[in-house]
């Protein structure tokens, strides 16, 4: 957490560093009532599925807030994420940060290598800036089709998904069904961004460096960049796109179609 720069912004110009704990985090009046309430919705969760669960984790800083509830209360639940092939380094580290921290292993879901490379040849490496539909095709091929292998043959996963992340968010209920007969379990919905933060202090929680650069929304290395004072929490993602296109697919119901080749049109 140091002053400085660090890296380069998507924008040109480099990127300034903070503490994000110290800009965010701080105790908020109820926080002992939320944090009580989501360890009893992932000890009923777990009760109710048993194996049948895994956390589908993007290793952001809820996401590391899940994952800790779950190791610290020795909850039986499986972790997964998704390397897209275009995660930043320091998204990646967080793996075996969590395997050594915990000693909980993480399976770590990829695309078809094919399907990636045969997009590549015919829309570009830069095909996400181009068209909201060939970004959505990406996000298919990088991440919906992998989810479909992650969550084959679960009754329940669970998210970082908070009603303060997004106005398309703003009313995520703690369960729901994603439309593939699963229950989705989103254990933080009622709470803020400060909560998160002040768990990842009070716990220590390891955290993704670039929560430090100014992103506190971190996908895709190309679709990713620093948000300025002001700015929404979901700024820097596809900021090309207009505000409500915001979505990569994976918390929108699909048809099974839709999983299992990627499609999101």
């Amino acid at each position: 957490m140091s002053d400085g720069v660090s890296m380069l912004s998507p924008l040109g110009g480099p990127l300034p560093t903070a503490s994000a704990i110290g800009l965010y985090a701080r105790e908020t009046a109820g926080f002992a009532e939320r944090l009580a309430s989501a360890v009893e919705r992932l000890q009923a969760a777990a009760a109710r599925h048993g194996a049948g669960l895994v956390q589908s984790t993007s290793l952001g800083a809820e996401d590391m807030v899940i994952t800790d509830l779950i190791a610290r209360h020795q909850l039986p639940i499986a972790i997964a994420t998704l390397d897209t092939g275009k995660l930043h380094s320091e998204t990646l580290a967080l793996i075996p940060k969590i395997e050594a921290r915990y000693g909980r292993k993480v399976d770590v879901f990829s695309p078809v290598h094919d399907s990636v490379i045969h997009f590549v040849r015919v829309r570009g490496e830069k095909a996400m800036y181009e068209s909201l539909a060939l970004r959505k095709e990406c996000c298919g091929i990088r991440k919906l089709e992998p989810l479909s292998r992650m969550l084959s043959n679960r009754t329940g996963w669970i998210t970082g998904l908070r009603r303060e992340q997004s106005a398309n968010r703003a009313v995520v209920p703690f369960d729901e069904l994603d439309g593939q007969g699963r229950v989705k379990f989103n254990a933080l919905a009622d709470w803020s961004w400060a909560d998160v933060w002040h768990y990842i202090k009070t716990f220590d929680v390891p955290f993704n460096e670039l929560h430090d650069q100014f992103m506190p929304s971190i996908g895709c290395e190309p679709c990713t960049r620093a948000i300025a004072v002001g700015e929404d929490f979901r700024a820097g993602r596809w900021w090309w796109e207009d505000e409500n296109a915001k979505e990569c697919g994976l918390h929108k119901a699909q048809s099974n179609e839709e999983l299992t080749t990627g499609a999101t049109a």
